[in-house]
C-alpha cells in the first residue's frame, strides 16, 4: 500500500512540476525551476513540522513528501541546469542560480517549518 501512496503522490508531483513547466518564461535563466524547487523545500519544510508534532500520519506524510514533493521537486535537473550555465560560460548566472536555490529551498524549510509551529498555537 505505501509503494501505492507515494506512486500515487509521485505522478501527482510530477504532472504539476510538468505544468508549471509550460508557464511562458524568456530567457536562459531557469526560474522555473528555481520556484519548482523553492515551493517543494517550503511544502516540505511544513510536512517535517506537521510529522514533527504528529499532527499528520505516516502514510499522508509518505504520500506528500515522499511522493508529491519527490515527484514535484527537480534537484537533478537543478544540477544539469547549472552544469548547462557554467559549460556556456554563464559563470555569473549560473553562481546566482546556485546561491538563489541553496538559499531559498533552506530558507523555504524554515518558513514551512515556521508556519506549521504557528498553526499549532
Amino acid at each position: 500500500m505505501n509503494f501505492l501512496v507515494v506512486g500515487l503522490g509521485g505522478g501527482l508531483g510530477a504532472a504539476v512540476r510538468y505544468g508549471i513547466g509550460l508557464l511562458p518564461w524568456r530567457g536562459s535563466f531557469p526560474l522555473s525551476t528555481l520556484f519548482i524547487n523553492l515551493l517543494g523545500a517550503a511544502v516540505i519544510g511544513f510536512l517535517a513540522g506537521l510529522a514533527a508534532q504528529r499532527r499528520i500520519g505516516p502514510r499522508t506524510l509518505l504520500f506528500w513528501k515522499t511522493g508529491i514533493c519527490g515527484g514535484f521537486t527537480t534537484f537533478s535537473t537543478f544540477s544539469l541546469e547549472s552544469m548547462q550555465l557554467i559549460s556556456a560560460g554563464e559563470r555569473g548566472p549560473a553562481a546566482l542560480y546556485i546561491l538563489l536555490s541553496l538559499a531559498g529551498c533552506l530558507t523555504g524549510i524554515w518558513l514551512g517549518q515556521t508556519l506549521s509551529q504557528s498553526l499549532a498555537g
